[in-house]
């Protein structure tokens, strides 16, 4: 049974699995095109950090970044690779949509890649109503970047 665990990213094993995203995220885009955040980054307070664990094992992790009180962007979705079409991602974006909603966001937005990597997490967010859209926050338009957004209330 995997349990989902707010974390304070002081672990080696959440260490590594960082360096993991970022050394893949490196790989497939060119530096500047790539906004996954390492654990510095992490550590701010706007920023909501959980890991995924099936006992000891740790499976994969998702933060969640408040941009607005009304807006939050999706940060580090990973699956570590050993765990990969075991039911990671889903879990965690199901916990990340059910915390959004707690905390009453009415948009969730994330930054991707457009690359054959980026298929899977794509076909994850399309198949829980996330839409494509032009860049919000800071991003810019970039060849390796594809934004997505979905609606969770509508604006009062």
């Amino acid at each position: 049974m995997i349990e989902i665990l707010i974390d304070d990213l002081g672990s080696a094993a959440v260490a590594e699995l960082l360096t993991e995203h970022l050394h893949d995220m490196y790989a497939a885009s060119p530096p500047e095109s790539v906004h996954a955040l390492d654990l510095t980054k992490l550590r701010q307070p706007e920023i909501s950090f959980w890991c995924v664990w099936e006992g000891a094992e740790l499976m994969g992790c998702g933060a969640l970044k408040e941009l607005t009180p009304q807006h939050a962007e999706i940060k580090s979705m990973r699956s570590a690779n050993r765990f990969r079409g075991r039911g990671v991602g889903k879990a965690m974006l199901q916990h990340i949509l059910q915390v959004a909603h707690q905390r009453n966001y009415t948009h969730l937005s994330l930054e991707t890649g457009p690359q054959d990597f980026f298929t899977p997490a794509r076909k994850l967010y399309e198949s829980f109503g996330f839409e494509y859209c032009g860049p919000f926050a800071d991003y810019k338009e970039d060849p390796y970047s594809v934004f997505m957004t979905k609606v969770l209330v509508m604006p009062k």
